[in-house]
């Protein structure tokens, strides 16, 4: 009661623009509604849900580039990240340089990070177009990074790598701050290698660390919404559609809210369903 004064600014702040809308959305999710005021709003039950699961193809391909998505965030970038980290936790001559150059995309705006991977990808004056003809490549030049059906995905994701490992680097770095030193002198004397040491105490210790980084890296992959509305905005043909693209497109485009937000409702409860269980670990990991 006492804190209740301190924290009451910021939890009407969230209430108000996070858990009202949320449970708008929900609440959406069963009316059918074009999003226009005054347009009347016919509750029509779990129809926008049978909507979306049986006659919405584009739903269950959103559905499965953000499964692959998810999937790709929780190997590609932390592996990157963590190597990183480990490597700029040694003593090395301006380290603190590359720290910083490789956090720098994690501060950029999402929207200029897909403006500026747009350009680099652009087939005419793009950087690959550029390096491919003077290395006497001009298969690259061909290449329709953004324009085929088979890369623009993954085209993207790796736009995202690029933006994504500086952040989780330093996550990992702050982790590392906490191995003890006179561990890993011990192991070494016991003759442990460098694997040895890291399997049996730097991993360990960063246990916890590696928990934050794959639940941030899976939220975040789960909303990814910029780095596509500014390079591909779905396309070509919907092959790098992702669900919360797609809610935002039925709603606010297709004037259909309840499907839309039937969309974000199946977003929001796949989200929950790790977010919980990661709760519920770092309540009893605090009780210990």
């Amino acid at each position: 009661m006492t804190a209740l004064p301190f924290l009451a600014p910021a939890l009407i702040a969230y209430v108000v623009f996070v858990i009202a809308p949320m449970v708008e959305s929900v609440r959406l999710s069963f009316f059918d509604w074009t999003g226009f005021v005054g347009a009347p709003q016919e509750f029509v039950g779990l129809r926008n849900y049978v909507r979306i699961f049986t006659q919405d193809p584009v739903f269950w391909t959103a559905f499965r580039n953000t499964v692959i998505w998810i999937v790709l965030s929780l190997i590609v970038p932390i592996t990157i990240s963590l190597l990183l980290a480990l490597a700029l936790n040694r003593p090395l001559f301006g380290r603190n340089v590359f720290r910083s150059v490789f956090y720098i995309p994690g501060v950029l705006a999402s929207i200029a990070v897909a403006n500026m991977w747009r350009w680099i990808y652009n087939p005419n004056y793009g950087i690959g177009a550029s390096i491919g003809n003077a290395l006497g490549l001009p298969w690259l030049a061909d290449i329709q990074w953004l324009g085929d059906q088979n890369l623009a995905l993954y085209s993207v994701f790796l736009a995202s790598v690029w933006q994504g490992v500086g952040t989780n680097m330093v996550l990992f770095l702050a982790g590392l701050q906490s191995v003890q030193k006179e561990q890993i002198e011990a192991a070494r004397i016991d003759g442990a290698n460098s694997w040895q040491v890291f399997r049996s105490v730097t991993l360990p210790a960063l246990r916890p660390t590696i928990v934050i980084v794959y639940v941030l890296t899976f939220i975040g992959a789960v909303k990814v919404f910029d780095l596509i509305v500014g390079m591909t905005g779905g396309g070509p043909a919907q092959k790098t559609q992702v669900l919360a693209l797609w809610s935002y497109q039925q709603s606010l485009t297709n004037h259909e809210y309840g499907p839309g937000s039937a969309v974000a409702t199946v977003l929001l409860i796949v989200t929950l369903a790790v977010v919980l269980p990661y709760l519920a670990w770092t309540g009893r990991q605090e009780e210990k």
